[in-house]
């Protein structure tokens, strides 16, 4: 039997709070830099445990995801696991070439241009120029960034730069991809196609370590997951089971309010009605065969007829499951000009399998056709109801469900 390509033993790790030398030399400058400014002896002297005797494996083409809270000592995992940093007891020991990817531009140069950067980065690994050359333009591709590449990377948006930085670390060379929340830039797109590479590099053979406060991304990828809690492991198993105990804990409360106002949406819309603002009034997480009420906020520039507004529910990969709609024929709705507006549903009983559920909240007019769109990934939690329920399995069979609508009103009516 082949051993872990990753194998952990006890691992902890402290940081004396105040002190010199207690990590690396950028925090160090930062931690000097607050002494100067008053720090007292006292808190020069306070301990702090970041990790305390955490021990688990991954085997090889595995994908394992870590949850927790922030401050749970999950980033300070991925650094000790990356050779950032050093830990104070235990030890961690990796069987292959590490890409690590453990924030926006990490190991990119700002000065030099996303090509320079590409080979840089390729060179950390231990690749060599002609292996680099052969990914060149698959990277690119992926990045999305060939007008740019010769343009240094310090006048990227962090959008490219994490899109370019994922880019080398998914298609180099490396047995071991250890990726600290870097698809929570990125865009919906961009995730999705984030979410494939990492489950093809999973068929290939790769292992992956995957840090994501987005526990639709974590069950779409992962298939073990470890739980951290204050520096110690909680629970390391199947990640169905462990995110269940999860969400069950009160650990992954969703907002009840979701600010739709900068969230992308296809060019072209939100012009002439922009929806604002996504409000559950229901809880969520959501036991399965509770109503689901919502409340969709929005602002139109000009009059409007036969407005139609629509929730649905999809998938992690992107697959429409269920749709609920107004009827603009039969409501006939119309929306004033320049003035903010509300509208409200009730679904009698969401029947849904326990889940993560990508949510999308639409508004559109019988004249004009799409007025706005906008998709929120991982925003509906759907928990076990009742015994015996029958519930409707993430199948993609595109359900239409009738829900009780009210006309739009002023939010202050």
């Amino acid at each position: 039997m082949s051993l872990p390509i990753i194998e952990v033993q006890n691992l902890s790790k402290r940081y004396r709070l105040g002190r010199i030398g207690a990590t690396t030399l950028r925090e160090d400058l930062g931690r000097m830099a607050k002494r100067l400014r008053g720090a007292t002896a006292g808190e020069d002297q306070r301990d702090f445990w970041a990790l305390r005797d955490v021990s688990f494996s991954v085997r090889h083409g595995e994908v394992l995801g870590v949850i927790g809270r922030n401050g749970a000592g999950k980033s300070t995992l991925l650094k000790i696991l990356s050779r950032i940093t050093e830990p104070t007891s235990g030890r961690a020991v990796l069987r292959g070439r590490v890409a690590s990817l453990l924030e926006v531009g990490t190991g990119f140069h700002q000065d030099l241009t996303g090509r320079e950067n590409v080979y840089l980065n390729g060179a950390i690994l231990g690749m060599k120029r002609a292996e680099i050359a052969a990914r060149f333009d698959e990277i690119v591709a992926f990045a999305e960034v060939e007008k740019f590449i010769d343009t240094p990377v310090k006048h990227y948006s962090s959008g490219m730069r994490v899109r370019l930085a994922f880019a080398v670390a998914a298609h180099l060379d490396s047995e071991i991809l250890i990726a600290d929340e870097v698809l929570a830039v990125g865009d919906a797109s961009f995730q999705r196609r984030c979410v494939d590479k990492v489950q093809a590099l999973n068929r290939s053979g790769r292992s992956v370590i995957f840090v994501s406060h987005n526990i639709a991304q974590v069950a779409a990828i992962c298939s073990r997951c470890l739980w951290l809690t204050d520096g110690h492991a909680t629970r390391m198993g199947p990640q169905d089971e462990v995110l269940a105990d999860y969400i069950a804990s009160g650990h992954d409360r969703h907002e009840l309010s979701v600010d739709l106002s900068d969230w992308p949406r296809p060019a072209g819309l939100g012009g002439i009605a922009r929806l604002t603002r996504l409000d559950w009034l229901s809880p969520n997480p959501l036991p399965q065969g509770q109503p689901l009420i919502w409340s969709i906020h929005g602002i139109s520039s000009r009059r409007s007829t036969e407005v139609a507004a629509g929730l649905g529910l999809s998938s992690p990969d992107g697959v429409r499951l269920v749709s609920i709609e107004s009827d603009w024929r039969a409501t006939r709705w119309s929306l004033e000009g320049d003035r903010s507006f509300v509208i409200e549903g009730r679904l009698e009983a969401l029947n849904l399998a326990p889940g993560v559920y990508t949510v999308t909240v639409g508004l559109r007019s019988g004249g004009t056709g799409m007025l706005d769109h906008a998709a929120v990934p991982g925003q509906l939690q759907i928990t076990l109801g009742d015994a015996g329920l029958a519930a409707i399995a993430p199948t993609g069979s595109g359900l239409h469900l009738k829900a009780d609508w009210a006309p739009p009103r002023s939010p202050c009516a």
